[in-house]
Parts: structure tokens; sequence; C-alpha cells
């Protein structure tokens, strides 16, 4: 998967958006909430290389760098929660966009529930 088709992959997710926030680096891409702004995803070059940073349960996290090389513990962001996807590796395309939901699941905005009356 190139980072053009992975770009296009996230503008197609309903309330995301594409953004540079960056001064100076017009080729990192951060995919964002719509709503809240909160970042899912993170493209950058690293190692010559394109990768994307996506948020992931810690179990999961670490199951996905054993099954695949192309997955590491991410590069800039809590190695925890975060993994980084190498965009050209032996991760196929249909399991980083199933990450990438996966993490737009993970970053959305939590919507409260009022408090109970204690009575």
């Amino acid at each position: 998967m190139t980072k053009d088709e992975y770009l296009d992959f996230c503008k197609s997710i309903g309330g995301a958006e594409l953004d540079c926030p960056f001064d100076e680096d017009f080729e990192s891409t951060v995919a964002r909430h719509t709503v809240g702004r909160k970042w899912f995803a993170l493209v950058m070059m690293y190692n010559g290389k394109w990768i994307v940073n996506l948020k992931c349960d810690p179990i999961e996290a670490d199951f996905l760098r054993k099954a695949f090389e192309g997955v590491i513990p991410a590069y800039h962001m809590n190695k925890t929660h975060w993994n980084s996807v190498y965009l050209e590796s032996d991760v196929p395309r249909e399991e980083i966009e199933r990450m990438t939901l996966s993490s737009f699941e993970l970053t959305k905005k939590k919507i409260r529930q009022p408090k109970k009356d204690k009575k």
C-alpha cells in the first residue's frame, strides 16, 4: 500500500480529515477526527520508508508485532498503546485498513453519561 493509497483510505472514513500540522514538514500527515480533532493515524517517513502510527489495544499490539515484520513499537509515541506499521511491507492492505479503523474507534471522543443522582 502506498502513502497516497493509504491517505485516500483515511479520507474515505466518515468523520475523518487529513492535516499537515508540522511547520516545515509538508510530507508527514495526520489523520484526525473531525469532531474533537484527535489523531488516529500519523503518516511519516522513517528510515527512508513510509510508516503510519496507529493506536492499538496493548495485547493486540504485541500480537501484531510478532505476526508481521512490518509492525514495530511506535516511533515517537507511547509504545504500549501505539504501533508503527510500514506501509510497503508484509502487512496486507486489508490488515492495515482494519488496524486503521480500530485506531479510529479507540481514539473517538468519549460521550460522558450524566451522573445519576444519589438519593
